[in-house]
């Protein structure tokens, strides 16, 4: 059962992404709490805090410092559903012309 999700623009380049995550993670000491370093840092770049979260946390689990699916992980996990998607359709056409 697919869901209806609404698709969304990734309005930031991946250098700008990578950039954010270079500032936290060069500036973290300068904060209580990661929260307070996400707030401050994404106030500064017009960013949201969540969005700047997210993108740290995936730069651990793509170095190896948090546990999760690596962003190579999560695209081919990606590319496997939409091509079981597509035989799935296949198979339903298959069926119905036999």
């Amino acid at each position: 059962m697919e869901q209806n999700r609404k698709k969304t623009s990734k309005p930031y380049s991946p250098e700008f992404r990578a950039r954010a995550v270079r500032l936290v993670a060069e500036h973290r000491d300068e904060y209580r709490s990661d929260a307070a370093a996400h707030a401050a840092i994404a106030s500064k770049l017009g960013c949201s805090p969540d969005s700047l979260r997210e993108w740290v946390r995936q730069a651990q689990r793509d170095g190896g410092e948090r546990p999760g699916p690596t962003s190579a992980e999560k695209a081919r996990i990606k590319e496997l559903e939409r091509e079981n998607r597509e035989l799935r359709q296949a198979n339903e056409i298959l069926k119905k012309a036999s």
